[in-house]
């Protein structure tokens, strides 16, 4: 629900730029109806090394795969939401959305999807459509499909994102839902003081409205200042 007690659907909106900066003139994909659930997937790889002649391994660290979200979506053509869909259309409308070649572009498009407090910039990874009532000429009245979408990050963002808290590095960081900038500052230099030289950083005019799925840049902390931190 939003503020004001209206129902939020998810929202799927489509880009044809990797950066998020243009957005494909499909339209956005609205969800008829919210997934009760939603799986998330967390998965680290790792390399086995064992040694000659020994019986166990250690495991190497190898990377962090792209997180995994994994919906499922009703499709409704009998007027239980009000009003009545071709389902078929709505499910083509899904696809070309998320899934289908974009030929201006020569792949699918970029997606994003916002539901509460997710946000997420990712790829349709896989779809399975299951169609479960017909009309009498065969015309689908109802469906699900369970699509599985796969993190897309640039690598500059990547490396960014994965770096350690080094206060001497460069951070990006993706605003979440109950974060405030003092805090996000607190949790790269240790000390939340510099968040004023973060918002003049991001070009912040009110440093108190972040918004959810924003990305914060925070710049090497320069030493001679950190310096007279540590002395005040």
């Amino acid at each position: 629900m939003t503020e004001n007690g209206q129902l939020k659907k998810l929202k799927i909106e489509a880009y044809t730029k990797l950066d998020y900066s243009s957005k494909a003139d499909c339209g956005d994909f609205i969800a008829m109806f919210n997934p009760n659930t939603y799986k998330q997937k967390y998965e680290v790889e790792y390399q086995p090394v064992q040694g000659q002649g020994t019986t166990g391994s250690a495991q190497k660290f190898g990377k962090i795969k792209p997180q995994e979200y994994t919906f499922e979506f009703l499709f409704d053509g009998t007027g239980v939401s009000s009003e009545k869909k071709e389902v078929a259309d709505e499910i083509e409308h899904f696809l070309v959305v998320t899934g289908k070649n974009n030929g201006d572009i020569h792949r699918p498009h970029y997606l994003k999807i916002s539901w509460g407090s997710l946000i997420s910039k990712c790829v349709l990874k896989n779809a399975e459509i299951s169609y479960n009532l017909f009309r009498p000429d065969g015309k689908p009245l109802r469906a699900k499909v369970s699509a599985t979408f796969a993190e897309n990050i640039d690598d500059a963002l990547r490396v960014a994102e994965e770096g350690n808290n080094s206060p001497d590095l460069t951070h990006i960081r993706t605003v979440k839902s109950g974060d405030t900038l003092p805090l996000m500052t607190y949790r790269i230099y240790g000390d939340s003081k510099y968040y004023l030289e973060v918002a003049k950083a991001n070009n912040l005019a009110n440093f108190r409205n972040l918004e959810v799925g924003q990305s914060i840049f925070f710049p090497p902390l320069n030493q001679k200042a950190a310096n007279k931190g540590k002395s005040a």
